[in-house]
């Protein structure tokens, strides 16, 4: 688990937003990308920060999980 709290509810909407939008077809198929966002937040863990060594889930919050 490397994706605190806050990041993850930011991620969470964005996903559903630019997946919403993409289905609505206010913008284009490029939208769907907010699949990333989305299943990041869901997992709690972005591969991305693993190779990068960033990590914004407190201590605290990785040894209840």
């Amino acid at each position: 688990m490397n994706v605190g709290t806050l990041d993850r509810m930011i991620r969470i909407i964005l996903g559903i937003i630019l997946i919403t939008l993409a289905y609505t077809g206010v913008i284009g198929v490029w939208g769907y990308i907010g699949i990333i966002p989305l299943a990041t937040g869901l997992l709690k863990w972005c591969p991305l920060y693993s190779i990068i060594g960033i990590q914004t889930c407190p201590l605290h919050e990785q040894v209840k999980h």
